[in-house]
């Protein structure tokens, strides 16, 4: 079973050479912790910074460099800031290649609510409407179930709609998961973890379709 920093460490995988990828808050966030050193990718964050590094170190941090998390971050040689307008132009404009986001939820057919829980207090949805609407690729970093054990992959979202028919794939501390028409498809089981372990997490169909290997992290 996987923690964050091993679903993180898992995700960067999918990064590749030349990408530009924005990352969503939470788990999304430690991904350019594990980014190869031997490829350049450019992080792209919607308060309008692109050329993010690592987190910084403790002691290190510079509270006016932040992500769109307000998190302190790290930038690279040749970063740039800008405003948000321009930012948000890169995102619509389907500049960003790679999207990686968290969830509350995501549905057998690619729906994902991840900004709102009714009657709890929320900041906004942020930029994550416009993410999910223009990005091509988009990758979940989640938890595969609540923490009173019921299913994050659902038959169809319960919370707020995010957006529609858009994930593509799913990585959790259970498994790596593409999202089809039809339903799931399990692609990957998290070292310790067994095939059943999964079927039962998941309350979505669920594809299992000859042997299932366990990730390589």
């Amino acid at each position: 079973m996987l923690d964050k920093n091993g679903i993180a460490k898992r995700i960067a995988k999918e990064v590749k050479d030349g990408y530009y990828v924005n990352l969503g808050i939470g788990i999304p966030t430690l991904v350019a912790n594990f980014v190869r050193d031997d490829i350049s990718v450019e992080f792209q964050s919607e308060n309008g910074v692109l050329g993010m590094g690592p987190f910084p170190y403790e002691g290190e941090e510079d509270a006016d460099i932040i992500n769109a998390g307000k998190q302190t971050i790290t930038t690279l040689p040749g970063a740039s800031f800008f405003d948000s307008a321009l930012s948000f132009s890169m995102i619509r404009g389907k500049h960003v290649d790679l999207t990686i986001l968290g969830a509350m939820e995501v549905a057998e057919n690619g729906d994902i609510a991840n900004w709102k829980i009714p009657g709890k207090m929320v900041k906004g949805m942020g930029g994550a409407m416009d993410l999910v609407a223009s990005a091509e690729n988009i990758i979940v970093a989640m938890m595969h179930t609540n923490k009173a054990g019921k299913s994050k992959l659902l038959k169809a979202c319960t919370l707020p709609l995010t957006g529609v028919g858009c994930v593509k794939k799913i990585v959790t501390n259970l498994a790596v998961l593409e999202v089809k028409t039809d339903g799931f498809v399990l692609l990957e089981r998290a070292p310790g973890v067994s095939v059943e372990q999964i079927v039962a997490a998941t309350e979505g169909k669920l594809q299992v379709n000859g042997e299932i290997p366990e990730m390589k992290i």
